[in-house]
């Protein structure tokens, strides 16, 4: 794929005329749209580290919404906005009306009409819907107590990277029925491979979502007969942002639960790890695994950057195939 930052501005005018596209989960792109994503993505990593300049976002801002605390996400969407030649502003809700009681309609409305784009990380996924429903510019998801889709397009890529197309794999999700469990499952479907997920009774995934997507994926009481044979072995904390007072408990229900050695034993001689970050070694995973040969924990945070880099180009200019048209 080649194209000038002169002729992808170009088609970002004409994209900003359209209605705007949101990503709230991976269910928003086909699957065929979010393969060309990935690819894409890896592509933008190979110019990255070529030190190839492409700003095709130049003059082009995305408000970054943060109700949650973040690491990788401000600083990958941060760094991936500057990359591409645009600028960035944090927002959080102690500084916004946001945080004051403003409908959320409303600063919608006004937010959308300052800027090319915006994400937001927040509690309830309804506020990204509502938020999505009245603005005027794409909205990102970047995570919510039900989805984290951009982590898992960091995921899908660091596979791809590693081994392949994960069509047909098996990967074994580890842990709290949480918003990444959730994310795992619509990748499973939107990626075409097989999920188990072993997590403690009494804390599995959504039962709608797990009905909705039983084809593609199976549910364990015990992480030793999901691992079995696995391609891909992921986990996360046992308790999430605002879950802190529940984590004593949590450790007693999770104590069969670490990914350790002879759980990576268990799966495929070639699975690899991944954890989205941040990790409490000795509790849900080891030292040993998160360190090891078979982690690819390190690359998978980076990927971040680029995997975000190709959804902004992607929600303001067009999808590969677009651009190439």
């Amino acid at each position: 794929m080649s194209f000038s930052n002169e002729e992808a501005r170009k088609k970002a005018k004409i994209q900003a005329n359209k209605e705007p596209r949101h990503f709230l989960t991976l269910m928003d792109f086909t699957p065929e749209e979010l393969t060309q994503l990935i690819a894409r993505a890896i592509e933008m990593k190979k110019h990255w580290k070529s030190f190839e300049v492409y700003e095709p976002l130049r003059n082009m801002s995305l408000a970054m919404v943060f109700d949650k605390s973040s690491t990788r996400t401000r600083v990958s969407f941060e760094s991936g906005m500057n990359q591409l030649g645009g600028h960035s502003m944090f927002l959080s809700s102690r500084d916004t009306q946001l945080g004051r009681g403003e409908p959320i309609e409303d600063s919608a409305r006004v937010i959308s009409s300052m800027v090319d784009i915006v994400m937001i990380r927040t509690f309830g996924h309804d506020i990204v819907e509502k938020f999505a429903e009245y603005s005027s510019v794409p909205v990102i998801n970047a995570l919510t107590d039900d989805y984290h889709p951009c982590q898992l397009l960091a995921d899908m890529m660091t596979y791809v990277e590693h081994r392949g197309s994960i069509s047909g794999k098996t990967a074994t999700y580890v842990g709290d029925g949480n918003n990444m469990c959730h994310s795992w499952m619509n990748a499973a479907r939107q990626f075409n491979f097989h999920l188990n997920i072993a997590s403690p009774k009494g804390y599995e995934p959504n039962a709608e979502l797990l009905e909705e997507l039983g084809d593609n994926v199976t549910l364990f009481n015990n992480i030793d007969d999901a691992v079995d044979g696995s391609n891909l072995i992921t986990t996360d904390v046992w308790a999430s942002m605002g879950q802190e007072e529940e984590q004593k408990t949590r450790e007693k229900s999770f104590k069969d639960f670490m990914v350790n050695s002879a759980v990576m034993a268990k799966a495929d001689d070639n699975a690899i790890f991944m954890h989205c970050l941040p990790a409490h070694r000795e509790e849900e995973v080891s030292t040993a695994v998160i360190d090891g040969p078979q982690s690819v924990v390190w690359e998978e945070a980076e990927n971040r950057l680029h995997a975000q880099k190709a959804l902004l180009e992607a929600l303001i200019i067009g999808l590969p195939n677009t651009l190439e048209a």
